[in-house]
């Protein structure tokens, strides 16, 4: 279940002094500080998700600064651990001395047991301005305090490596948070923790720390979100997956059949689920089957329909005029 948290029916000259008080009963105590050209007009949402022992919070803000002093750690301290990811937007991070810009996709890890100041970028409007918070508690993890430690502050690259494969599969988690169920979040309450542990083992240099299991499931979570980031593309094929991992193409299929799937097969599942749900969708219903079927990376318009039929039992044409008229407008 989501909850979500909005400045929208709040007075304007009153929206930042409710956000201040929002973080102050959520979270810990902050000093938040916003510049007076964006105080007039401050809009704010929080979405949060409980994913098991990790919350998950999807922030939508204006520009504005976020300062945890020793004074405030000292008032009360959750003793957590924060990964942040930027959605959209960017900013600036500092924490013990280490001064970072962050941008789409990185990833940094604050602790809140030891100051820290945050700002978002003033040049960017709340609409392109979205952030992704996991928070969790420290005993969570498999690594050591004091190696984590080197970490507090520190950019880990959402561009490259295993901090974009991680990046991808949280940017998933935040853009259809709306849509999990209960069961969703229960499921992926290990996903997330596995991920969350594979990737500051690596940003540590210390993957032998982590358990195999953990490792192997964290791989499949960031293959299976590289995947769907990707289903586009007429190139995805297990060749493509397996270079993009650093991991060879046997292994690849050897992770996917200990799942009970093969790599060709998970994806042109997930390739057919977007079609269809292309082609249930009264706003898609101008556009032409073919144009459907490329845009989730099917080249041959024979090859899709014979498999659209072979999982649904019906042709795309069938299936989109069943669908019209279940759905009528």
């Amino acid at each position: 279940m989501m909850d979500v948290i909005s400045t929208a029916d709040v007075p304007a000259g009153e929206r930042f002094g409710f956000w201040r008080e929002v973080h102050s009963k959520l979270w810990a105590p902050y000093d938040l500080r916003c510049e007076s050209q964006w105080m007039s007009r401050f809009r704010a949402q929080v979405a949060i998700s409980d994913f098991g022992p990790v919350q998950v919070t999807r922030i939508s803000t204006e520009p504005h600064s976020i300062h945890r002093t020793p004074k405030l750690i000292r008032q009360g301290d959750p003793e957590v651990f924060i990964l942040a990811c930027t959605v959209r937007g960017g900013g600036v991070v500092v924490q013990d001395d280490r001064h970072r810009e962050v941008g789409v996709g990185d990833l940094v890890l604050y602790d809140t047991s030891r100051p820290y100041w945050a700002e978002f970028a003033p040049d960017v409007p709340a609409s392109q301005q979205q952030l992704l918070l996991l928070r969790f508690p420290r005993s969570l993890l498999p690594l050591p305090a004091r190696d984590l430690r080197r970490l507090n502050g520190v950019r880990i690259p959402g561009a490259q490596g295993v901090g974009s494969l991680s990046s991808q599969f949280l940017l998933q988690i935040a853009g259809h948070m709306d849509e999990l169920s209960p069961t969703d979040t229960a499921r992926l309450s290990t996903l997330t923790l596995d991920v969350l542990t594979a990737v500051l083992a690596n940003a540590l240099d210390t993957q032998s720390a982590v358990p195999p299991d953990t490792r192997r499931r964290a791989l499949m979570a960031q293959i299976h979100a590289f995947i769907r980031e990707n289903l586009g593309d007429a190139r995805l094929d297990p060749g493509a997956i397996a270079a993009a991992h650093h991991i060879s193409l046997r292994y690849l299929h050897k992770l996917f059949h200990q799942e009970g799937h093969t790599v060709a097969g998970w994806v042109r599942e997930r390739r057919l689920e977007h079609c269809r749900r292309d082609l249930a969708d009264p706003l898609s219903a101008t556009r032409p089957i073919n144009a459907i079927a490329a845009r989730w990376g099917f080249t041959s318009p024979a090859h899709f329909s014979q498999a659209f039929r072979s999982a649904y039992g019906l042709s795309p044409r069938q299936f989109r005029e069943r669908s019209a008229t279940v759905h009528p407008d």
